[in-house]
């Protein structure tokens, strides 16, 4: 019997990486134990060690996912999954601070986790939230159900000016000016930085 095997993986923001990813693995017959955003467990009894690594690896590598080499990196994806998940239920409603959420979630100090989060990523966590929300505000612009007042509560803005100032500030037009283009560009979860 092999030893169960884990991987922390980059770039996996989704249900749909997590099917895609289980339906490759198991069709190499490598049986997963667990897999989530940012991790799997998988055992292969009749392989070597360093087989499932380079099986793993290639399944990983053919669909731009990247196996998390150290600790640090493995921090840094996991406050991106938390922040991501934050923002798949709707009205956000962040009972703490971002950095108490942090901080409680992955039992460290938030000051450590804010420098090495800008040392691997070079931006701050807070303005990678802000990406994520603007990113998330551009998809509920284009499904035009919300009004920007709207939008802006539901991505916990204290003011839709605010949420205004800062969608300017990252797309570099106005909400308005978004809305009335026919030019929509948005960007996957995993290459925002």
């Amino acid at each position: 019997m092999s030893t169960p095997k884990e991987f922390w993986i980059k770039n996996m923001v989704c249900n749909r990486c997590i099917k895609v990813i289980r339906q490759e693995l198991q069709g190499l017959g490598i049986t997963i134990l667990s897999l989530e955003l940012g991790r799997l467990l998988v055992e292969v009894p009749n392989k070597t060690d360093n087989e499932i690594i380079d099986d793993v690896t290639n399944v990983l590598r053919a669909n731009d996912f990247e196996i998390v080499q150290t600790e640090e990196e493995m921090l840094v994806e996991r406050i991106k999954i938390i922040l991501i998940k934050a923002l798949q239920e709707l009205p956000l409603h962040i009972k703490v601070k971002t950095s108490e959420l942090l901080a409680s979630t992955l039992h460290r100090d938030y000051k450590t986790l804010s420098k090495l989060f800008s040392a691997n990523e070079k931006t701050t966590i807070e303005k990678y939230f802000i990406k994520l929300k603007i990113e998330k505000a551009k998809e509920l612009i284009q499904l035009k159900q919300h009004s920007f007042s709207d939008i802006g509560h539901l991505l916990d803005y204290s003011s839709v000016n605010h949420l205004s100032r800062q969608f300017k500030d990252v797309v570099g037009m106005s909400m308005t000016d978004y809305k009335n283009s026919e030019n929509w560009k948005r960007n996957f979860y995993d290459e925002i930085i």
